[in-house]
């Protein structure tokens, strides 16, 4: 009988930076019901990659001294390395500069050009270079992008436009009539209301200022946009061009589920289902909006300095313990949280203490009682079918989880078998029963249960730690880790040998591995400090009249993103200083607070604007400046010396 076909995809990761933790969880995550739909009889295929052109990455490499294509070979590269020591088994993994790719994205925008689904106009707005998104001054929150909050640009070009008004009601009609088509639902409520029926408008798909990208090849000094070259990834992977749609397209396509964070929803709900229809080709069955692994609360950050790698996690804890936290921690629709602290007590608390105990004793109560062998069980007791009972549910209720992409309730029903196991030793008592001969007939039913329990959980535990459930299966000696095996309590093997009860989980001194870890990351960040300079005199240093300035006033330079100018009391006069400091603090953050200001330095003009002297600030890296404070209390115009 052929087996059901299942399609997932994670969203392509973006190649401007070396992926953090929270990237690395979609993959993850994705992994996780791919390897779930394998173990549950589906021919599975499990697409991810890497989104290579555009405007930041092109910026990126001529500050990096490369050319665009190494730099994204070079990012490429290391994200791959990354999702494999996660265990991340794709099946497909594409780049955007793959040439098959190109060529397929050429077509399919000259195709919905021809068709009258693309035209050329003109475009002026506000332009996010992080995003690669324009936006309206209506859609800006506080001037700002509102998908990430940076500063946005006013750009204006000669560009391409897709038609998405067009295909307004068929969308609307899309999320009416399938209501599941977006998870969780709070996500797709948000896509009706706050996108498709205030009015959807066309949006941009060519850029003519930048030139990495796919070429628009019937007009030459165009490039295509991110989202048709980004959005069709997930058909052209699988051998899909106009016209010759590929065996593995006609095999695996629409895909089952998109797995994507729920901060790029709308491209994958809205303008992939448009481009779709555009093309005639079926829609992807669901889109899931995986929420955000937070740091303490708050979104990773490079400027914060709370980005966490996986590479990171993976040396301290090691990778199964990093995958089962992930999954375990990260709600349905809620965000979830990771910190150094939390991990350890989770790898502590759940891993150590509730699994790898479990498994520990067991394995070694069976040497110890049976010479290694496991024994024959008898007959049920209330108690042992209570146990029975647990493991049914866990098996039954895991399935339904997982179906559903519930994936932390799934785990929380793999570890509420492990749970009862472990109080089922205690209520049994084996080292009792090991004492007289009745006692040990009953001894055999009890290891029977536990190593069997043991073995349902290794199952159901393999997609989220694939390498820990080898290693059980190899302490029980048993090759039944199939699904087929969970269909009835009792497919463990009586009279086979039980292998070496290893430990799993070596409990960890919590405050010494934080400790480590601190002092380590203190090393990774401390950025290299510069040589001395050339010496000077004690005159040469009184030459220089430092003074405490009181900034009365701060603004924006007008067309610079990097200056601002400020007004600022030295007690004999007021003076008007041009500072470099915009990237790093806000007029509000300046106004009130005492400076120190070279206040003998010669004035001079930047973008026009006259400054009367030099804020001191600190370089404490190659990317955070410092402006030095003074304490509240000192009088303006007071002398540094």
């Amino acid at each position: 009988m052929e087996k059901p076909k299942f399609y997932i995809t994670t969203s392509i990761a973006y190649t401007s930076q070396v992926p953090h933790i929270g990237n690395t969880y979609e993959a993850i995550l994705a992994d996780c019901i791919a390897r779930w739909k394998r173990l549950t009889g589906y021919d599975v295929f499990f697409l991810t990659g890497t989104d290579e052109h555009g405007e930041k990455i092109q910026k990126q490499a001529a500050a990096e001294g490369c050319t665009p294509q190494e730099h994204v070979d070079r990012v490429s590269g290391e994200l791959r390395r990354i999702w494999d020591r996660c265990n991340v088994s794709y099946d497909g993994f594409i780049r955007t500069t793959d040439e098959k790719h190109v060529e397929a994205v050429k077509g399919i925008f000259r195709r919905l050009y021809e068709q009258g689904d693309i035209y050329k106009s003109e475009y002026v707005g506000n332009y996010c270079t992080p995003c690669e998104s324009f936006f309206t001054d209506s859609q800006l929150v506080n001037g700002c992008c509102p998908d990430c909050g940076r500063p946005v640009e006013k750009a204006s070009e000669s560009a391409y436009f897709f038609r998405l008004s067009k295909y307004a009601d068929r969308l609307l009609a899309l999320f009416e009539e399938n209501p599941d088509f977006v998870q969780p639902v709070e996500r797709r409520n948000e896509m009706i209301n706050n996108f498709i029926k205030p009015g959807l408008k066309d949006f941009c798909v060519s850029r003519s200022s930048i030139t990495w990208g796919v070429p628009v090849d019937f007009d030459p000094g165009n490039v295509i946009y991110v989202w048709i070259d980004a959005l069709s990834n997930y058909i052209t992977a699988l051998d899909y061009t106009v016209g010759a749609k590929g065996e593995l397209y006609s095999k695996y396509w629409p895909a089952d589920v998109h797995i994507i964070g729920k901060d790029i929803l709308r491209f994958h709900t809205i303008y992939w289902p448009a481009m779709l229809m555009a093309l005639g080709e079926p829609l992807p069955k669901k889109v899931f909006g995986h929420p955000w692994l937070l740091i303490g609360g708050e979104k990773m950050s490079k400027s914060k300095k709370n980005v966490i790698y996986a590479d990171q996690l993976i040396n301290w804890f090691g990778v199964d313990a990093v995958r089962y936290y992930v999954l375990s921690e990260m709600p349905f629709a809620a965000d979830g949280t990771l910190t150094y602290e939390l991990l350890a007590e989770k790898f502590n608390g759940d891993l150590a203490n509730i699994l790898g105990n479990l498994v520990n004793r067991t394995v070694a109560m069976t040497k110890k009682y049976f010479g290694g062998v496991i024994p024959e069980p008898g007959e049920l007791t209330d108690i042992d079918r209570e146990l029975v009972c647990a493991a049914e549910k866990a098996v039954k209720e895991v399935g339904e989880s997982m179906d559903a992409y519930r994936v932390a309730d799934a785990s929380d029903a793999i570890f509420a078998l492990f749970r009862r196991s472990n109080k089922y030793i205690d209520e049994t008592t084996p080292w009792i029963l090991a004492k007289s001969e009745e006692g040990k007939n009953r001894l055999k039913t009890v290891i029977y249960n536990l190593l069997e329990s043991i073995r349902i959980g290794a199952v159901l535990l393999s997609p989220f730690m694939p390498e820990t459930s080898e290693k059980i299966f190899a302490q029980l000696g048993t090759d039944r880790t199939d699904m087929e095996s969970l269909e009835s309590f009792g497919a463990l093997a009586a009279g086979a040998v039980v292998g070496e009860p290893v430990p799993l989980f070596a409990r960890l001194d919590t405050a010494a591995v934080l400790a480590a870890i601190d002092e380590e990351n203190e090393k990774e960040t401390r950025p290299e400090v510069p040589e001395i300079g050339a010496e000077i005199t004690i005159d040469d240093f009184a030459g220089m009249d430092l003074r405490a300035a009181k900034v009365l006033e701060c603004e924006p330079v007008k067309k610079s993103d990097k200056l601002l100018k400020l007004v600022v009391d030295i007690g004999l006069e007021k003076r008007q200083v041009v500072s470099g400091i915009a990237k790093w603090y806000k007029p509000e953050d300046l106004i009130g607070k005492t400076v120190v200001l070279v206040a003998n330095l010669k004035p001079a003009k930047l973008r026009g604007v006259e400054s009367q002297g030099m804020i001191l600030a600190v370089d404490n890296s190659a990317d955070d400046v410092r402006v030095v404070f003074l304490p509240d209390g000192i009088w303006p115009g007071s002398k540094i010396r």
